[in-house]
């Protein structure tokens, strides 16, 4: 059997090919998920080894802002590691080294005046240069010039020095929260720490300056300590923590915080390489469709052959055996392969992860013994189950009736038991869906009930494919007869002379389809529901904000207020507070401004009502509480971000207005506000330019700013496409990691015509002997791959949409704009890639189609 088994494999080489293409991609999926996941631990575990080389103890401040602490109001943050602290811990037995750091965010601005990764700021990181005996500071080798020794220096990492064209010598304009600054550039250095290699800046300074502009003068984040050689690490740390204050700081040895960040890598890379192993198993899933195909055809096509075997003595476990053989060394190889593709697959993954803003570091591929292993058993294992129901068709082959059979037409109890269970799954899965377009939560067990009704339903879908073939494909070749006439009509019966086959084929395309026409619906609606939301009764022309979060200066509405062209500037900051034991938040802002800014509809009351000590509330917070105009609310404010420290305080409710995206629960003055808000900084300010004024007013608005590189001035339509980047982004991955599914797809498209080819030699023979040109074969193939593959995306996108509506109620507690809508254009575009596919899958069969010798194809048996 295994000599039969690898004869057979030779002797097939050619209809084996696109299933060995299928079982090759989806283990490359599958194999380069394994092999980034291991890459991309290893390379978090490098870059935190050599954060924490040598270091025996790790002393971290948890910070609190200056005004909890000592009542200051520059609103930076204060810590209790300070240099008296770093004396004493370097004064202890057992100390070799000591290193205190200060961190903060810089957003540099290259040559032409932009900021640099001013969209992602939190991977901006800067710190301070901190030289040791050496004169040089091991975080961070110097590639050219020197460290920053001075108040008017820095250095930055050697990709943005690359990026923006820096050079040693330049001055560089940059920002952390106050006003804009400029320093010399004095060195580049290289770096390995992950938020500066996924994309972001590296800028240093020496350590007063880092002091002075992050934290304080004699204060720092964090202090490294380096023990002596033979110092017991256990013990040096319970003597540091001896010397920290009860609150504001910890130490944590080398040791355990190595342990801790390792078991956050671990489930950090897990989790991804989870959810691309899911994408890998659909991949997979739909390359099961192809591989059962095959062999399915195969046999029929070798039925003279099996009954040969079986009359000569072979038995019908020897005739499986033969046939999962085939399958396994099948498997083998294209699994193997598949794994070298996957290596190339591991490589592209994480510059496609962080354009869609993760923070993945650099780092060698990473290969250990469980990502090969795991990837030939995956293959091997789904070769074999997808070819154990053919081989056990096979077994069915009498040794003497099949002898003149060459394409048995599959049983009708087979078909009906297959249609009843089809009904039965697809009616469950729709059942289910239609519940679950009730639900409004996007809790868990809502979404795991939307992903078992997809499932049935898909798997109904699949199941009725054979039954729903022939009035599908019948409506599709009436067209195809009346436009093409004869080749346009033995298309479509060739597409109906085996629904199953035909439906096996179309089911491939319809899962990858289905799931790519979800996704589009999702994701439009979604992008459709933030763009309302980024601009609903927006009516300035413009949001200034500042985008390292940290706030813009009180008095810059006053600023921009006074700049020509504007009509109208709404300064706007939020607090958190407490009242009735529910927790909501408070908009504070210039009212007669604000109401140039935005449209705010009323309930009762107006705009002009509110002033100090008086509020407008929400009609959902009014409803929430039962507040009507007129009452009193008692208000617990929390002062900072210590929530021990409350002030009660009662407002009046002066009105009641429709809740939109630019206020919040309550909306009161900046006077009452801004005391409570976390930064006592403006959170934004709306500009509303005079008529016609518009055009330019951006450039004016930055100018009167002070052109910081952390200043964001957006019109209305930036708005909205900021809020669609993360989705966009998203979106554009899950595209590329589902169209394998449509590749594979399109393979058993191909495999399919082919396979027909084949056994409809002599049939192709006799139409070219009855005058049928090399036209009109060439023109039937074609027709025939067009008529399976619209059939399949005809079921994907319907089905795809279906499951999109139902599900979709599910977005509307974290959307409230969200509506399904559907992308017309891109549905069109679906439409008309599944016809592309058709037309491109059928250019190698037909073309062997037309090579067939016409008098050698009618005596062919």
């Amino acid at each position: 059997m295994l000599r039969t088994a690898l004869r057979n494999v030779l002797a097939h080489k050619a209809r084996l090919t696109m299933t060995a293409l299928a079982v090759l991609l989806g283990v490359a999926f599958v194999s380069g998920t394994l092999v980034f996941g291991d890459t991309t631990a290893n390379a978090f575990r490098e870059a935190s080894a050599k954060h924490l080389s040598g270091v025996a103890v790790f002393v971290q401040a948890e910070a609190t802002t200056a005004a909890d602490a000592s009542g200051s109001e520059d609103g930076r943050p204060t810590s209790v590691l300070d240099a008296a602290l770093v004396r004493k811990i370097s004064q202890l037995p057992g100390v070799a080294a000591v290193r205190p750091t200060v961190d903060g965010e810089a957003t540099l601005a290259g040559k032409d005046t932009r900021p640099i990764n001013a969209d992602t700021t939190w991977q901006n990181l800067a710190t301070n240069y901190a030289p040791g005996n050496d004169g040089a500071d091991s975080r961070f080798p110097l590639k050219q010039g020197r460290g920053p020794s001075t108040a008017g220096e820095l250095a930055v990492d050697a990709k943005t020095a690359e990026k923006a064209g820096f050079r040693i010598g330049d001055a560089i304009r940059l920002a952390t929260d106050g006003p804009t600054l400029t320093k010399k550039l004095v060195g580049i250095v290289s770096t390995d720490d992950p938020r500066v290699t996924a994309g972001g800046t590296l800028t240093l300074f020496d350590t007063g300056t880092a002091q002075r502009l992050f934290l304080h003068p004699g204060q720092f984040n964090e202090i490294a300590v380096t023990a002596t050689a033979g110092a017991d690490e256990h013990a040096l740390t319970d003597r540091i923590r001896a010397l920290l204050p009860e609150r504001g700081a910890k130490a944590t040895s080398g040791t355990d915080l190595a342990v801790e960040q390792s078991a956050q890598i671990a489930k950090h890379t897990r989790s991804l390489t989870k959810t691309l192993l899911v994408f890998a198993g659909v991949a997979l899933f739909v390359g099961a469709f192809l591989i059962a195909n095959t062999f399915a055809v195969l046999v029929a096509q070798r039925s003279r052959e099996i009954a040969l075997m079986r009359a000569v003595g072979a038995s019908r476990r020897q005739v499986v055996s033969s046939i999962l053989i085939e399958a396994t060394l099948l498997g083998l190889v294209a699994s193997a392969a598949g794994f070298a593709l996957g290596l190339g697959i591991a490589t592209t993954l994480r510059p496609l992860l962080n354009a869609t803003g993760s923070q993945l570091p650099d780092g060698p591929l990473t290969i250990t013994p469980t990502a090969p292993l795991a990837s030939l058993a995956v293959g091997v294992a789904v070769t074999f189950l997808a070819a154990w129901l053919p081989s056990r068709k096979a077994t069915k082959i009498a040794p003497i009736t099949a002898l003149s059979s060459v394409d048995q037409a599959p049983p009708a109890r087979t078909l009906a038991l297959r249609n009843t269970l089809g009904v039965l799954l697809t009616s469950a899965g729709v059942l289910v869906m239609f519940y679950v377009s009730t639900l409004t939560t996007g809790e868990q067990t809502n979404l795991m009930l939307a992903m078992l009704g997809s499932a049935l339903t898909l798997g109904g879908m699949i199941m009725l494919a054979p039954l729903l073939a022939r009035p599908l494909i019948t409506l599709v070749g009436k067209a195809t007869t009346r436009w093409f006439g004869v080749t346009g009509k033995l298309a479509k019966e060739n597409a109906l002379r085996n629904p199953r086959r035909t439906a096996a084929t179309a089911s491939a395309l319809m899962i990858g389809l289905a799931l790519i026409t979800g996704l589009a619906i999702g994701g439009h609606s979604a992008q459709r529901a933030m763009a309302i939301e980024a601009t609903q009764d927006l009516t300035a022309d413009y949001k200034v904000t500042n985008s390292s979060l940290h706030g813009l200066a009180v008095d810059t509405a006053n600023k921009l207020a006074h700049v020509p062209g504007v009509a109208a500037a709404a300064p706007l900051t939020s607090a958190g507070f407490t009242t009735r034991g529910e927790f909501a938040a408070i908009t504070g802002t210039d009212p007669k401004a604000f109401g140039q800014t935005v449209r705010l509809n009323f309930r009762a009351g107006s705009l002009r009502h509110i002033g100090p000590g008086k509020v407008a509330v929400s009609d959902e917070f009014a409803q929430k509480l039962g507040l009507h105009v007129g009452d009193m609310l008692d208000v617990g404010k929390s002062t900072g971000t210590n929530t021990d420290k409350t002030q009660q305080t009662a407002v009046a409710v002066v009105g009641i207005y429709t809740k939109i995206s630019a206020t919040d629960d309550v909306l009161g003055t900046l006077a009452d506000v801004l005391p409570y808000s976390r930064s006592q900084k403006l959170d934004n300010v709306l500009v509303k330019a005079e008529p016609g004024q518009a055009t330019g007013l951006d450039q004016k608005i930055r100018a009167a700013l002070d052109d910081s590189p952390l200043l964001k001035v957006q019109s209305r339509a930036e708005l909205s496409r900021e809020n669609n980047q993360a989705i966009t982004g998203i979106l554009t991955m899950m595209y590329g990691l589902l169209g394998m599914a449509v590749v594979i797809a399109a393979l058993g498209v191909i495999n399919t015509l082919a396979l027909s080819v084949f056994e409809r030699t002599r049939e192709i023979g006799m139409l070219r002997a009855i005058g049928l040109d090399r036209t009109g074969i060439k023109q039937m193939v074609h027709l025939e791959s067009a008529v399976i593959s619209l059939f399949g995306a005809l079921l994907g996108i319907g089905t795809g949409t279906f499951l999109a509506w139902a599900g979709g109620n599910l977005a509307t507690s974290s959307m409230k704009q969200y509506e399904t809508t559907l992308p017309w254009g891109q549905l069109a575009i679906f439409l008309a890639l599944a016809l592309v596919i058709g037309a491109l899958a059928a250019v190698w069969p037909a073309h062997r189609a037309t090579r067939l010798n016409t008098l050698q194809s009618i005596q062919s048996t």
